[in-house]
């Protein structure tokens, strides 16, 4: 087809043009009108008009069939056009009446939607006003196409429309010698050279002048293949390669594709812009939301720094503790229980330590609770504030507090069981028990021995008394009598001793244990404002989404860029 290169290049340009109204559109880059997208959609430019003159049978139409390779207008031997023609796109293919004088003919050939070819009636036609309806179609004229027949180049009317086109026109005239098969080479010659003196004289100027057989060119391009040497002999590659060169090289197409290309470069450079201020606001977001999550670790530190006003509150509570269980211990280590459990087994130590563990668990998850519900609060207050400035300074909505609720309501539960668990393994760690233990198993050795003397002595006078023995059961039960109040004795100063032993190893160990729950408690502030962080998540989505997606938009308008560079440099 006619102008490949130039069709190419003016695709090329449409695409690239789509492509940076769809990255605008993408971007939400306001282009300010400097793409004109009407004619995007439209395609850019209309389709290179030819309009075809001459006498009746001059063989326009032919012409027009052989140039394009279809049987496109008809062809007789009687005139078959009595008006004004315009073959135009269209699917389905329709005739329409315009006017008296003109039809439009639409047919779905590709080539017409680059080309409108407007076929006319003889110069000479009987049909009244014919002349003035193909002259408004002129001025937009690409090439006009004047058909003489190489029987009678000289017709009167053809020469005589010529002779009245304005000189504009005439830039875009074409004289055709038709039905070149039918004279020798010499005479085309010759006949070439009196039409060129004729112009001369006429119009003041020679245009270009082909002499061409539209029979023979349309018998080439029906062959299967195409039979090259009868198209060569038709001259119409010379003709063609013309209207190629017209279609490139026409300085008002070319006008329009440079406008286009500059508007389309205009265009670009104002997405670059808009892409780079969002990619520049992206990193200012990025730092912004670094500065949030570094403030949240300053808060947190805020709160570790308290951390021993809130253990001193845990040691005051193991004080309590110790105390309470001092007191536990003193009634589960009187005489008469004692010396029960001496025949039930004793499980004070285990009993003991276990009350003690639940109780300073239940204390410390207390006083958890209490700062839990302080570290909450403030991390409310904070998101609060928070939203404001996310707000400005991002233009996102950090959306309802009820989420963060549900986080930070989860993270508080689990703050308070941890400090819990902590607090009943920090018992076990401080092995208070051990020597609890010990002290039991030697006094319960010593009341064992008091018990069983005492029961020994006590069976032994019994005998006696059984047997009518005297003296022997009195001496027997008065011995009894002196180990039982031995073991009572004993019972009650190992039962002091013990108290106060255990009791002071407690408040030994009590900043001990506090200070055993310090990692815990550092452990679970960092998880609770893990978690609070955690409701930025979201922001820090988006914002990671919005970097990605600016990666492909750069990659797209890099690529637009080098096509435009490459249209810049074929044009």
């Amino acid at each position: 087809m006619f102008g490949e290169r130039y069709f190419a290049t003016r695709e090329q340009l449409s695409q690239v043009m789509r492509g940076i109204a769809g990255l605008a559109l993408e971007t939400a880059a306001d282009l300010g009108g400097s793409l004109p997208l009407e004619e995007i959609e439209n395609g850019l430019g209309p389709p290179f008009l030819f309009i075809v003159c001459g006498e009746v049978n001059a063989g326009k139409s032919t012409l027009l069939n052989g140039l394009f390779g279809h049987d496109l207008c008809p062809v007789s031997a009687l005139p078959e056009t009595d008006r004004v023609i315009c073959y135009q796109h269209g699917n389905p293919a329709r005739d329409l009446e315009i006017s008296p004088l003109h039809e439009e003919h639409h047919r779905p050939h590709g080539f017409l939607r680059d080309f409108l070819l407007i076929d006319t009636p003889g110069t000479n036609s009987p049909v009244p006003n014919h002349q003035e309806t193909t002259a408004r179609f002129l001025p937009a004229a690409d090439l006009i196409l004047f058909v003489f027949p190489v029987t009678n180049p000289w017709g009167a009317s053809t020469w005589n429309f010529i002779s009245e086109l304005a000189p504009e026109h005439l830039q875009q005239a074409v004289f055709i010698i038709q039905q070149a098969d039918l004279r020798e080479p010499v005479d085309i010659s010759v006949i070439r050279g009196h039409m060129a003196d004729l112009s001369m004289k006429r119009i003041g100027r020679i245009p270009p002048i082909f002499a061409v057989s539209g029979k023979l060119a349309c018998e080439a391009k029906r062959a299967t293949p195409s039979a090259g040497e009868l198209l060569k002999a038709s001259g119409y590659p010379e003709l063609e390669s013309f209207i190629t060169q017209n279609v490139c090289e026409s300085p008002r197409r070319n006008l329009a594709i440079e406008t286009w290309r500059s508007q389309a470069a205009a265009a670009l450079r104002a997405v670059e812009d808009h892409v780079e201020k969002q990619s520049h606001a992206l990193n200012r977001h990025g730092y912004f939301l670094d500065t949030i999550e570094r403030e949240i670790d300053d808060i947190r530190e805020r709160f570790v720094v308290r951390l021993p006003h809130h253990l001193a509150e845990v040691a005051e509570v193991f004080e309590t503790e110790a105390v309470w269980i001092s007191k536990r211990l003193r009634r589960r280590l009187g005489v008469i229980p004692s010396f029960f459990r001496l025949f039930v087994g004793d499980r004070t130590g285990p009993a003991i330590e276990a009350i003690f563990a639940e109780r300073l668990q239940a204390a410390v998850e207390a006083v958890a609770e209490k700062d839990s519900v302080e570290v909450v609060e403030f991390c409310r207050t904070h998101w609060n504030e928070l939203g404001e400035r996310v707000k400005e300074a991002m233009a996102v909505d950090l959306g309802s507090a009820a989420p963060l609720d549900t986080t930070l309501t989860a993270a508080k539960t689990q703050f308070v069981q941890r400090l819990g668990r902590a607090a009943r393994q920090g018992i076990g760690n401080l092995k208070v028990r051990n020597q609890l233990d010990k002290d039991l198993r030697r006094r319960n050795l010593a009341l064992k021995s008091f018990a069983f003397m005492t029961l020994l002595l006590t069976t032994a006078g019994a005998t006696c008394g059984a047997l009518g023995i005297p003296w022997l059961p009195l001496i027997f039960c008065s011995l009894a009598a002196l180990f039982l109040i031995g073991g009572v004795l004993t019972a009650w100063v190992t039962r002091r001793s013990i108290i106060a032993e255990f009791q002071s190893r407690l408040l030994d160990t009590c900043g001990g244990f506090a200070s055993t729950l310090r990692s815990d408690y550092e452990e679970a502030l960092r998880i609770v404002f893990r978690d609070y962080a955690s409701s930025l998540n979201a922001v820090r989505t988006h914002l990671v989404n919005e970097k990605q997606a600016i990666e492909p938009r750069l990659k797209r308008w890099q690529e637009l860029f080098l096509t435009l560079k490459a249209i810049e440099q074929d044009l």
